[in-house]
């Protein structure tokens, strides 16, 4: 029997829904570079449901348990308190969200004994101390491409809410006022602005796809260029450095992943780059960004807009200041956890459960690492080292909703 931890976010506030918007919850056929959709043996739950809160539990309980399998299932992360650091010491996988991480730092593996796999329900495994993973031997996979292109659309949703000041305007009819002027004093047109995404995967070149329509001057830089076809088609600029791109770009998206290397890219020296009045886009990971260093260029008007659903640690200290900057466009990290997502990741947990307890090899694309290595996605994508540190920090969340 194999004890399997689950960490969710909490059920809203009013309770687990009785009833959805929609009745239906369409899926694509493929991913746009051919990828097959997770293709578990069976699902037990219902396409569109809330999955990724507690009382969803990734609709594994039945499957774990007519395995004889033991499922917990916590919102309760962090400190050294928590029902996770609880159970731990007996725990065989791991299961979390970006959005709601159990952040698996050096210190809860080596007292995690019996771990031998770190699950992300999402993209994006920075949460896990890789370089720790590496040395235990510990498997760490995560359902690629599941959400990239929901995060995708979250961009470009952003970008048009920064450009063209909607937050303020929306809330001036709240108001009850009809202030035009105060509306538009900040609002420009998307159309003839040069973009550009920091990464052309998955999600920056979605992003990229999405843009073209706009009529938008669509740069990029990545550490693996395109194909030579793609950036005809799409009349795509590549830069080899973070400064080349931000001197000529209006908009500056972040889609790369968290490491060492990327850690805190964006911080005062580089903002220096980047030209007044640019809008700064992050659905990637908040540790991109140094924290104070994005609240002080938005104070002094160098950056026109911050936006994203990404912060670090998750969640973030009721006083973290990019709750209260002005000009920011900032959400609970939600673009990758719609519902049309969690149908997708959470089939994804299951197949991946399904390869590692029959013994079958878990998709190369899922894998980030494998055999005290990076691999598959991970290889591609990811660096040795940790990006955990100062994670701690989650726990001086607290709660304002009853």
């Amino acid at each position: 029997m194999a004890k399997v931890v689950c960490v969710l976010y909490d059920d809203p506030v009013d309770g687990y829904p009785k009833s959805y918007a929609r009745d239906d919850c369409p899926q694509p056929e493929r991913y746009p570079d051919g990828q097959t959709l997770p293709t578990p043996k069976a699902i037990d739950f219902k396409p569109g449901a809330l999955l990724g809160s507690v009382s969803g539990e990734l609709g594994l309980r039945k499957y774990l348990e007519a395995n004889g399998h033991q499922l917990v299932v916590t919102s309760s992360k962090d400190g050294a308190d928590s029902v996770l650091d609880r159970e731990l010491p007996d725990a065989e996988i791991v299961i979390s969200q970006p959005f709601w991480p159990a952040y698996m730092t050096a210190e809860r593996i080596a007292k995690a004994k019996k771990l031998k796999m770190i699950v992300t329900a999402g993209i994006g495994s920075d949460h896990t101390d890789l370089q720790a993973a590496m040395e235990r031997n510990i498997t760490v996979a995560e359902v690629t491409y599941c959400n990239s292109n929901s995060v995708a659309e979250h961009v470009v949703m952003s970008i048009l809410i920064l450009v063209r000041n909607f937050i303020p305007s929306h809330q001036w009819v709240l108001k009850g006022g009809w202030n035009i002027a105060d509306c538009v004093s900040r609002s420009y047109d998307l159309e003839a602005m040069s973009v550009g995404t920091v990464a052309a995967g998955r999600i920056g070149l979605r992003v990229l796809r999405l843009l073209k329509p706009f009529d938008v001057k669509l740069h990029y830089m990545d550490r693996h260029r395109l194909p030579e076809a793609v950036e005809q088609e799409l009349s795509l600029t590549y830069h080899a450095s973070l400064e080349s791109l931000a001197k000529v770009c209006d908009v500056v998206t972040l889609n790369c992943p968290l490491h060492p290397e990327t850690e805190h890219m964006i911080n005062a020296e580089t903002l220096k780059f980047f030209k007044r009045g640019t809008y700064l886009v992050n659905t990637a990971r908040g540790k991109l960004c140094d924290r104070d260093a994005i609240a002080a260029a938005l104070e002094s008007g160098h950056l026109a807009g911050y936006a994203g659903d990404v912060w670090f640690p998750q969640p973030p200290a009721n006083d973290h200041p990019w709750r209260t900057m002005p000009h920011h466009g900032m959400t609970p990290h939600i673009s990758g956890t719609s519902l049309s997502a969690q149908t997708r990741y959470a089939a994804g947990v299951r197949e991946i459960l399904e390869c590692y307890f029959e013994g079958r090899p878990i998709r190369n694309e899922y894998l980030v690492v494998q055999g005290g290595q990076l691999a598959g996605v991970g290889a591609h994508s990811y660096s040795k080292g940790n990006a955990t540190g100062g994670s701690e920090e989650a726990a001086k969340f607290k709660t304002t909703v009853a």
